[in-house]
């Protein structure tokens, strides 16, 4: 049943995403280039969104799967993140997606969010064998 209720998320999201304009290439290159600026307002609605059922998950004293209290840690600030984040916006602005709008434009049926998608699991997989610890055999 858990399993259904996050499929279903995640297609009103994708769906969300679609109605938004959030999956068109045209749409994120405006974006990009300062032409059309209508992203910005979906982002800034899911920024206050997001905020927003945090802070009622908070009070509700809801708790991670664990058992822990849901909180956000302060993440300090340093040069990796500033790279990082550039490396992002490249790729952002190149391929027209981002990894939650990847996937909705996978459901979409448009063939090229496929090599973004490849890229994201690549560099997740990269990464992780980067900052795991060796496998004692």
């Amino acid at each position: 049943m858990k399993a259904l209720v996050f499929v279903a998320s995640g297609a009103l999201f994708g769906f969300l995403l679609s109605a938004a304009r959030a999956t068109d290439y045209t749409a994120i290159h405006g974006m990009f280039l300062l032409k059309d600026l209508h992203l910005f307002g979906v982002i800034g609605v899911a920024v206050a969104t997001a905020a927003l059922g945090l802070w009622l998950v908070r009070r509700a004293g809801v708790r991670a799967l664990g058992g822990t209290p849901i909180s956000l840690a302060h993440k300090p600030f340093h040069n990796a993140v500033f790279a990082g984040g550039i490396v992002f916006g490249i790729g952002w602005a190149l391929s027209g997606t981002c990894p939650g709008t990847a996937l909705a434009q996978l459901g979409e049926g448009k063939a090229y969010a496929l090599a973004t998608v490849l890229g994201i699991v690549g560099g997740t997989w990269l990464r992780q064998r980067q900052t795991s610890p060796p496998k004692v055999a």
